[in-house]
């Protein structure tokens, strides 16, 4: 496979842990971009055999073969080997559409103050909008030198970044694993003066592996929330992601192990500790009150309409 003439402006780095069915349809649809970035696929250590399906179907593409799987970090290999100064990421069951990547780089050309895009995603074969992207749609944070929602968070799996931004934060965390793991990068984008922008007119579509452990993800998220709270949140709200995480890992049937897990993590994060800017825990507010704003109504909705339900007392 050659490919002439690769987009100077933006490659895409895909991340895969043994889809071998996934990433070589998510490949075959990003070679067929117009925009021909360049596609580095990083392989976790997959054991089904996808490094050699990749190398047969694709001869020519850049498959990086980590030695074990490390998780979202990951992401940093790939982004190593880039020379692009736009990174769009995909996972092995996410791709970009035609045109998203060219108005990207439009986007990030016109608007330098913003460090990361997030895109609209679109699941499964009857392409509906992702339940996340229409929160992101509805962001209270506007204003500033653009028009588009402002973000307190991205979607690791559909999102362009800025590569020199991407380096000088280091990419993502390798002790976070993955689950929740773009937390930590998200509040140090914002830390460093950047925008985290939602672009709508970006379109990703997210066909959802069956190979996935959901208890073990939910377990991961919620460790994950209390490890970044230690690393970059006040401690009442590291306190409170902490409770969080040993009740799902009590709800689990792994509070042995998950706790265990949980205090060495903890004890790691406070040696690395860096609270945010009070101007960063504002914006995370400013969303978080609007997120909820609309549970509130519903309640009260409910509330009203119970009243009117009620028989009157004699």
């Amino acid at each position: 496979m050659k490919r002439h003439f690769l987009n100077p402006h933006i490659s895409v780095v895909v991340l895969t842990y043994n889809r071998r069915d996934e990433v070589l349809r998510t490949v075959a649809s990003l070679l067929r971009l117009p925009e021909r970035p360049e596609i580095v696929v990083v392989d976790n250590g997959s054991t089904d055999g996808s490094p050699h399906a990749l190398a047969h179907a694709y001869p020519g593409l850049r498959v990086l073969r980590c030695e074990s799987n490390l998780g979202a970090a990951a992401r940093n290999v790939g982004a190593a080997q880039v020379s692009t100064p736009y990174v769009a990421f995909s996972d092995d069951d996410t791709d970009w559409q035609t045109g998203s990547l060219a108005r990207a780089v439009e986007l990030l050309e016109r608007y330098p103050r913003i460090g990361v895009l997030s895109a609209r995603v679109v699941v499964g074969d009857q392409r509906t909008l992702d339940p996340t992207c229409a929160l992101m749609a509805a962001s209270p944070l506007t204003g500033g030198t653009h028009s588009l929602p402002r973000l307190v968070g991205f979607m690791a799996g559909a999102c362009v970044f800025r590569r020199a931004l991407f380096d000088t934060l280091g990419g993502y965390e390798p002790r976070l694993f993955i689950g929740g793991e773009e937390a930590l990068l998200s509040l140090d984008v914002m830390q460093a003066g950047h925008d985290i922008a939602y672009a709508e007119m970006l379109e990703v579509h997210h066909r959802p592996s069956l190979k996935r452990d959901s208890r073990l993800r939910r377990r991961m998220l919620a460790r994950n929330a209390a490890l970044v709270a230690w690393l970059r949140l006040p401690r009442m709200q590291a306190w409170a992601a902490t409770w969080h995480a040993v009740r799902s890992a009590w709800r689990e049937r792994h509070l042995a192990e998950d706790v265990s897990q949980l205090c060495s993590g903890i004890a790691w994060a406070a040696r690395r500790r860096r609270p945010v800017a009070a101007r960063v825990l504002q914006l995370r507010a400013a969303v978080r009150e609007a997120e909820r704003a609309p549970v509130r109504a519903t309640v009260a909705h409910v509330d009203r309409e119970k009243a009117h339900a009620a028989p009157e007392r004699p």
